[in-house]
């Protein structure tokens, strides 16, 4: 009778409500929804993509539904290639929606989709004090059949599933939850999914009815209900955890980081020796970029004709310490390979200011400074000994080698050379 079916209708309508309630500035920079009832984590499967929920926590009373359906849930390997800056932690519990657990307490959004017509109305008197006395949502959505609806079900006598204790019609529908809405301090929307056929929804209404559950501005939240006097209590097994990767954890905002930076700095290492080979036959065209690649071949200091990106007051020593483009110094090159070998090496230094130009480099950076502080943490990344250029070997790039701790994050292997195992260079120069 539905096109999408009816329970793809109902898990959308809870998607729409996200998105249309999207965290605002000066509100809840993310989310916690927590899904009542998730039987086979078919809602929390969609919800994972939304990037404003930071914890989206699953409760079912059967365990081994959800160990059959967790693994949908983990992270996918884009997740790691591109992590987001939002962090997800997805938890599941296996407990009864009549007991209490502190760790559900405080949420913003609260679901339970065609749940308390499985309850018994004892129980369903439990639920309500432990969703609205207890767990206290900023809001709850709640969903139950229409009984008024079922007279267009073909082949329908009796309830919808043999496991439903009661079917309510509208009226008896809203009755509970105003009720409930007065008794805890709630404002309630009715609305619905499956509409009736033409000229019938008066009559009948949704298939599927819904109350929208909003806490009312004067009613205090759940953290100022509770004391740290108030037992803590935790009813529900924890099944399953997973935390996503993310760019507010600082070990994988670094890798990431690291990767882009050694990306982008074979980019333009690659662009400054395609100029230094035209200069060296004497065929050096005349466009921007090829006296910067003269002077560089020449051992001189490189400056920019122009500052491409806004820097704060303090990166202003720092970009002043080093112009913009790129350049070899034979002193620093002679420095660095007296500490490892005899030998000299010739190296590509380039410039964080210059590094600092790509938006993905200074969006995840966020300033020079931190640029800096960054690359001094990791031990595969060679900086000069005023820590404001990047040092490469040049022979090493020429194969298009580099390291990248682990491999998994950022863009690396988009790069023009495919990524190979680099030698371990220590950390100070």
């Amino acid at each position: 009778m539905f096109s999408p079916p009816l329970h793809r209708q109902r898990h959308q309508f809870v998607v729409d409500f996200v998105n249309k309630n999207k965290p605002q500035k000066g509100h809840f920079l993310s989310l916690q929804v927590a899904d009542l009832g998730c039987s086979e984590c078919t809602l929390l499967m969609k919800l994972k993509f939304h990037r404003d929920i930071e914890l989206l926590v699953g409760v079912d009373i059967d365990g081994a539904k959800l160990k059959k359906k967790w693994q949908g849930l983990g992270p996918l390997s884009t997740d790691y290639l591109q992590p987001s800056y939002y962090q997800l932690r997805i938890e599941l519990y296996q407990g009864s929606v009549t007991q209490k657990d502190a760790r559900l307490r405080g949420f913003d959004l609260v679901t339970s989709v065609e749940l308390i017509e499985h309850l018994t109305l004892a129980d369903l008197g439990q639920f309500s004090d432990v969703v609205f006395g207890y767990m206290i949502p900023a809001v709850a959505i709640i969903s139950t059949p229409n009984a008024e609806f079922n007279t267009l079900l073909p082949g329908l006598t009796g309830f919808r599933h043999h496991d439903h204790k009661f079917e309510w019609t509208r009226a008896e529908f809203q009755s509970w939850a105003l009720g409930v809405a007065l008794q805890y301090g709630y404002e309630v929307e009715f609305t619905g999914v499956g509409p009736a056929p033409l000229g019938q929804q008066d009559a009948v209404g949704f298939c599927t009815q819904i109350g929208v559950f909003r806490r009312l501005r004067q009613r205090p939240s759940c953290r100022a209900v509770f004391g740290v006097d108030v037992e803590e209590l935790f009813s529900y097994e924890l099944l399953y955890s997973i935390t996503y990767p993310s760019l507010r954890d600082n070990n994988t905002l670094r890798k990431f980081l690291v990767a882009e930076v050694l990306c982008f700095a074979e980019e333009l290492k690659q662009r400054w020796m395609e100029e230094r080979m035209a200069a060296s036959d004497g065929s050096l065209l005349q466009t921007e970029g090829g006296a910067e690649a003269h002077q560089a071949a020449s051992g001189q200091r490189v400056e920019a004709r122009e500052n491409p990106t806004a820097c704060g007051p303090e990166d202003e020593n720092l970009m002043g310490q080093r112009g913009l483009g790129l350049f070899m110094t034979q002193e620093e090159a002679n420095q660095g390979a007296q500490e490892e070998s005899p030998s000299v090496h010739r190296f590509v230094a380039v410039p964080l200011a210059s590094l600092w130009t790509s938006p993905k480099v200074s969006a995840l950076s966020g300033s020079l400074r931190n640029l800096r502080h960054f690359l001094m943490e990791e031990p595969t990344v060679r900086l000069s000994q005023d820590g404001s250029a990047v040092m490469l070997k040049e022979e090493d790039l020429d194969e298009g080698s580099f390291h990248a701790e682990d491999g998994d994050y950022g863009e690396a292997n988009q790069c023009s050379q495919p990524p190979e195992q680099g030698e371990e260079w220590e950390a100070s120069v």
